[in-house]
């Protein structure tokens, strides 16, 4: 076995066309991403057609960049890893496919990372061991509370039974007309807010288990915005009271299940991650509970094919690897991230 593998991975789960080259767990030889964001803000959201179209094109550019960057041919390569789920279905057939053409034509192996596991491990960037830790992955299309014994050996504890968190702040935001994406634009004002102002609801927070639910704050924000007509100021103390409402249930029930089971570590990854309330609230948290608090480096917070690098680079170390004729999957499994993994009721 290669003591410290080469390998590129593709990202194209959702509007994000991501290549990245990593050798062993934390030599970085290139991360490479285009954004599709302000094609996709004009519509309001991601419009999975047009998301498929852009990676078309955008994916060989990228993936050359990244190969000119590390100063490497394919040929040079010991691995080719891409996201296989979940995401959008087109979307994620490019990648894929593209990272399967490369490894048939070059004889490397071929890795199908799951996208939710390359969150999860993202705080542990440049590691080769994973600790025992709970670990909330909150992003746009997953809120996921996860107790982890090790590499691959994740037990799902909770997950969101309606919106996501960022789900719930993308269409929070919109209706503040703060377009597409919103939940940074509502991170920003929140900052000059009063996150008391408003008495918000906190979804499932005394619900007895792990899941979450946000789909009635985003109906009580609307309501309130129905019965108190346009806002022409006001609107930093509705952002800031929204999100406290969002934070508090997340960050409560992350420590909960820490206590619960005995972890002395937790982690907060996926683009919600990036959020101001949230890390602070999570930062005091961890410091009355005495635990480490760990989260993705800069860069690693939204879609990204580095943390799909990181995460092939452990399957790659326990000898996992995947024939190309393996399918996407575009929904979330819990069975899907590895065999050891397991669900349980909280």
């Amino acid at each position: 076995m290669i003591s410290r593998p080469t390998l590129l991975a593709i990202e194209t789960s959702c509007d994000e066309t991501a290549a990245a080259i990593l050798r062993g767990f934390d030599e970085v030889l290139a991360h490479e991403i285009f954004s599709q964001a302000s094609i996709h803000s004009e519509f309001g959201g991601v419009v999975p057609e047009v998301a498929s179209r852009n990676h078309l094109i955008s994916a060989p550019h990228i993936i050359s960049q990244a190969l000119t960057a590390a100063k490497l041919d394919v040929t040079d390569l010991d691995a080719i890893a891409a996201t296989t789920g979940p995401g959008l279905a087109s979307a994620l057939l490019v990648g894929a496919s593209t990272a399967k053409g490369l490894s048939l034509g070059s004889g490397k192996p071929f890795l199908a990372i799951n996208h939710i596991e390359g969150h999860l491990l993202s705080p542990f960037f440049g590691k080769a061991e994973i600790p025992p830790h709970i670990a909330l992955v909150v992003s746009g299309g997953h809120t996921l509370l996860f107790d982890v014994a090790g590499f691959g050996r994740y037990t799902l504890l909770g997950r969101t039974l309606d919106d996501a968190a960022g789900e719930a702040f993308d269409k929070v935001a919109k209706l503040l007309g703060l377009g597409y994406p919103g939940g940074a634009e509502i991170d920003r004002l929140a900052r000059s807010g009063n996150p008391k102002r408003h008495d918000f609801p906190r979804g499932m927070l005394e619900s007895g288990d792990f899941d979450f639910s946000f789909s009635g704050l985003k109906t009580s924000v609307r309501i309130f915005l129905e019965k108190n007509g346009p806002i022409t100021d006001g609107m930093p103390d509705i952002c800031a009271s929204f999100q406290a409402a969002v934070t508090e249930v997340l960050v409560a029930k992350l420590f909960r299940a820490a206590s619960k089971l005995g972890r002395q570590i937790v982690t907060i990854s996926g683009g919600v991650s990036a959020n101001a309330s949230l890390r602070a609230l999570a930062v005091a948290r961890a410091e009355k509970e005495s635990m480490a608090l760990l989260t993705a480096p800069p860069g690693l917070h939204t879609d990204n094919a580095l943390m799909i690098a990181y995460t092939a680079a452990h399957h790659l170390a326990a000898g996992n690897t995947n024939s190309t004729s393996v399918d996407i999957f575009p929904n979330f499994d819990a069975a899907t991230i590895s065999s050891k993994v397991s669900e349980c009721a909280a």
